[in-house]
């Protein structure tokens, strides 16, 4: 699905109708990494995008290292499979339209 920024959908994870971000599923920092290449390629790579909310989005870089999602969370599925992911679009998803959650501290979670 080819959509400009600003375009709202559902988020993939929490299923709200929101503004979405492009999640690359291998993070773009590692896509020069010859391990990374040599795994998925970089066609797959770079066409590896999940649209999420912007709150979801966030969760999900605040939640796991880059390096975590290349290797283990590759996919929709797998994201949803970490319990902490699954339970913050669950909660999300209960939310009505237009809530923010408010941001924790930077280095919170960590």
């Amino acid at each position: 699905m080819v959509m400009d920024a600003g375009m709202i959908e559902r988020c993939a994870l929490c299923q709200r109708a929101a503004p979405l971000t492009r999640h690359h599923l291998i993070p773009r920092t590692l896509h020069r990494k010859p391990r990374y290449r040599k795994r998925h390629g970089l066609e797959r790579m770079r066409a590896a995008v999940l649209w999420v909310c912007r709150p979801c989005h966030s969760h999900l870089h605040r939640t796991l290292s880059e390096r975590e999602l290349a290797d283990h969370y590759a996919s929709r599925e797998a994201l949803l499979s970490h319990p902490d992911i699954r339970a913050f679009a669950e909660w999300l998803g209960s939310k009505p339209a237009g809530f923010v959650p408010k941001s924790p501290p930077r280095g919170a979670g960590r």
